[in-house]
């Protein structure tokens, strides 16, 4: 799906999905069992106390609905738009971390990503052959893979891709971590992978110029181009023990992500027309790799619906035979 560009920082969530099924099992269960306050309190012919009796016990009954129903109407932070989050769902089996063509990323959640000229640095480039990146991932409980899908006209030594990713809690500017506005921002995490390379490497900044490689490697990458598409896969486990330098991605939490992409052709110089700081670019986007399914709200909506149902069964009953208060 297309997304829209933005400046700075991270966006902020939003959650206006409709509604799902078990917030509809929920709201069929107050309409149950309003409809059977109303019938009962206008069909019976009894005395005023007695309506307002059953009309109060339907009402409570409505209340404790509405308790079930928290964990319902609580839509978690995995419900927010697609538009602004890469979603990397869990699968059973084995991950496609080296095969960015595997019938696998069928699975996995599409989104797609703007990308404009690296404007922030010296040498800046007014032109970037890449447009837009198309991005999947998929997790396990232990490995993570991103697969980045892009365009580019011709396949060369040079193309490149890249991921970035804060490190820790404290905030850094996609660009590298660079402090703006005199404000010192947190490190950055950066998967790199370029052709001719056939491999990533894994990296650290902190500010323009402070890129240098770690001296651990635990993150793969993979690239097969075809027909005008190069399609990248990044692999590494969700979580390791260098927590000062990598991205640690917790299941079920948001973290932020940004892309770069290096089209690698030259210019009638021999000169490469994109390299270092002259590439395209995105600012932070959202990355949540999904927890284990909970099915703890269909309960609830189950819950609701039968308490519904069975009270309504009880005053139909009791108007059936005309049995007083």
């Amino acid at each position: 799906m297309r997304v829209r560009s933005a400046t700075f920082g991270a966006r902020a969530l939003r959650t206006q999905e409709p509604l799902n099924v078990h917030s509809r099992a929920v709201l069929s269960a107050f309409a149950q069992l309003k409809a059977a306050s109303l019938a009962f309190s206008e069909g019976a012919e009894r005395k005023s106390g007695t309506m307002i009796y059953y009309r109060s016990l339907a009402y409570t009954l409505l209340a404790c609905c509405a308790l079930f129903s928290i964990g319902v109407w609580n839509v978690p932070a995995s419900e927010a738009q697609e538009s602004v989050a890469v979603r990397a769902v869990m699968v059973k089996g084995a991950l496609p971390v080296d095969d960015p063509n595997g019938a696998a990323w069928a699975a996995a959640p599409v989104s797609q990503f703007p990308l404009s000229p690296q404007v922030h640095w010296q040498n800046r480039i007014q032109e970037a052959t890449v447009k837009d990146v198309t991005v999947r991932a998929l997790h396990d409980g232990n490995q993570l893979a991103i697969l980045l899908e892009y365009a580019d006209p011709t396949e060369n030594p040079d193309d490149g891709a890249a991921l970035e990713f804060m490190v820790g809690d404290k905030k850094a500017h996609f660009a590298h971590g660079q402090p703006m506005g005199q404000v010192e921002g947190g490190p950055v995490n950066i998967w790199f992978w370029r052709n001719k390379d056939g491999k990533a490497v894994d990296m650290n900044a902190k500010g323009f110029g402070t890129l240098k490689a770690q001296a651990h490697q635990d993150v793969t990458a993979k690239g097969a181009y075809a027909n005008g598409t190069w399609k990248v896969v990044f692999a590494r486990s969700l979580s390791n023990d260098h927590v000062e330098e990598d991205v640690q991605v917790k299941p079920g939490e948001f973290i932020n992500i940004a892309f770069a992409i290096w089209d690698g052709r030259k210019d009638a110089a021999g000169d490469l027309v994109e390299k270092g700081s002259q590439k395209a670019v995105s600012s932070w986007w959202y990355f949540r790799a999904e927890p284990p399914p909970d099915y703890s709200p269909y309960l609830y909506a189950v819950l609701a619906v039968g308490l519904a149902a069975g009270f309504q069964f009880v005053l139909i009953r009791k108007l059936k035979k005309g049995q007083p208060a």
